[in-house]
């Protein structure tokens, strides 16, 4: 069996648990840059808001209804999003970090599954402060869906039987009962399975869930594909998708931003580019990997008014590294490459490509610098900067002062880095 374990609404849940003023409010969280809404409370959904909603065409309801809109605070739910999942392990033998706020965990030889998951609930909520949906099923899939019948049942009262909210395990409840449930639930609520799939369903006569699960597995094959057989055969009971004990190494590795304001030179693009290519770096010691090539793009906005600019280039490196150092000078020197001036560039970035093993070496000839190992140099600038906050030790090309640079994001409305900077920690005052 296993157990889908779901932070609710997760980024507004991490601002709440240390703004409790916000509890029971609409609030929103903002997109880079601001830009639109990526997380709501259930407040915010009764609105009418919807998932990235832009925020100029929200932002009247700050006035009319008391939204309160908040920027992106990612040092913080990333953080949030450990403290939870340390917590969540204690539900079984083996978890699999799905996404930031979402974890598998495998149930065997656990005994009295439903009283521990609320007890794990209980744990998570008084520890972290984040409320949380716990779906319990045979599979993967069932798991998944059983996690969303309990988010339901707590947010509209009346849509699933009460006794399902918060924690819902569908391995405890009868076979008659399950078929009513599986009945009216849309089969667009099944994991994998999206709008276009959704409506071919529909057109087939299969709405919901159970007639999904009674569907002839040869026509689903045909019809459409061996991985909604998978599903299916899932929903039935029957195990296909493994638990992964860590993620798969990323074959292409990105980091891009919008800026918070147009640029128009040279040197500050270099900057941006020089940062976006230092984190993309990290991430590829992270997953201990290397890139054989180097994608920097930058474009204009298609939305302003203005001449249009968007050009990109792939620099081939000499031989596949994780050095940040050669990575930021290829970006650089395709920066260069492309660079016209004349435009209001408004996005930039840096694609790591060709990935492959780093624990496989090729070898060759001595090619200098290029072929010197600076792995140990690399793994202390990581450490120094996980342990004292990013950006601590960085290249010079990124600009002394890169936070206060112009192309850095817009957050005018972000909340402190409450447990990540050792002066942002809350003050609690007698």
């Amino acid at each position: 069996m296993y157990a889908l374990v779901d932070g609710n609404n997760f980024y507004v849940s991490c601002e709440r648990a240390f703004r409790p003023a916000l509890n029971r409010c609409p609030v929103v969280v903002l997109s880079n840059n601001d830009g639109c809404a990526i997380a709501r409370s259930n407040e915010a959904k009764d609105l009418g808001i919807k998932m990235g909603a832009p925020y100029f065409q929200i932002k009247h309801l700050e006035i009319t209804k008391g939204l309160v809109a908040l920027s992106a605070n990612f040092a913080l739910y990333g953080d949030m999003s450990e403290r939870m999942m340390s917590l969540a392990a204690g539900l079984g033998p083996e978890q699999e970090i799905y996404s930031i706020d979402e974890s598998f965990i495998t149930l065997d030889g656990v005994r009295n599954v439903t009283r521990r998951a609320w007890a794990i609930r209980d744990r998570i909520a008084r520890g972290v402060g984040i409320p949380c949906g716990i779906g319990i099923g045979k599979t993967k899939t069932l798991a998944k869906l059983a996690n969303a019948i309990a988010k339901d049942a707590e947010r509209k009262p009346g849509s699933y039987p009460g006794h399902l909210a918060r924690v819902c395990n569908l391995e405890e409840i009868s076979r008659s009962e399950l078929q009513t449930i599986l009945e009216q639930t849309h089969v667009g609520a099944v994991w994998g399975i999206g709008k276009r799939i959704s409506n071919q369903l529909n057109e087939a006569g299969i709405a919901n869930v159970w007639q999904l699960t009674q569907a002839d597995l040869g026509t689903i094959r045909r019809r459409w594909s061996v991985v909604l057989e998978r599903t299916v055969r899932e929903l039935r009971g029957e195990s296909c998708i493994a638990l992964e004990d860590a993620p798969p190494p990323k074959k292409m590795i990105a980091c891009t931003r919008s800026f918070g304001h147009p640029v128009e030179d040279l040197g500050p693009l270099i900057e941006a580019v020089s940062e976006y290519g230092s984190r993309a770096a990290e991430k590829l010691r992270r997953q201990r990997g290397l890139a054989g090539q180097v994608q920097v793009f930058a474009h204009t906005s298609p939305f302003r008014p203005g001449p249009r600019y968007s050009r990109s280039i792939i620099v081939p490196l000499l031989r596949p590294t994780a050095d940040t150092a050669l990575i930021v000078r290829s970006a650089v020197d395709g920066l260069k490459r492309i660079y016209e001036d004349g435009y209001q560039l408004i996005k930039a970035g840096v694609i790591l490509l060709d990935i492959s093993d780093g624990t496989i070496q090729q070898c060759e000839l001595d090619m200098g610098e290029a072929s010197k190992d600076r792995s140990a140099l690399y793994g202390a600038l990581d450490k120094i900067n996980m342990r004292y906050g990013r950006g601590t030790l960085h290249l010079a090309s990124t600009g002394v002062e890169p936070v206060n640079a112009r192309w850095e994001m817009r957050q005018e409305r972000r909340t402190p880095r409450y447990t990540t900077n050792i002066e942002e920690i809350p003050v609690v005052r007698c």
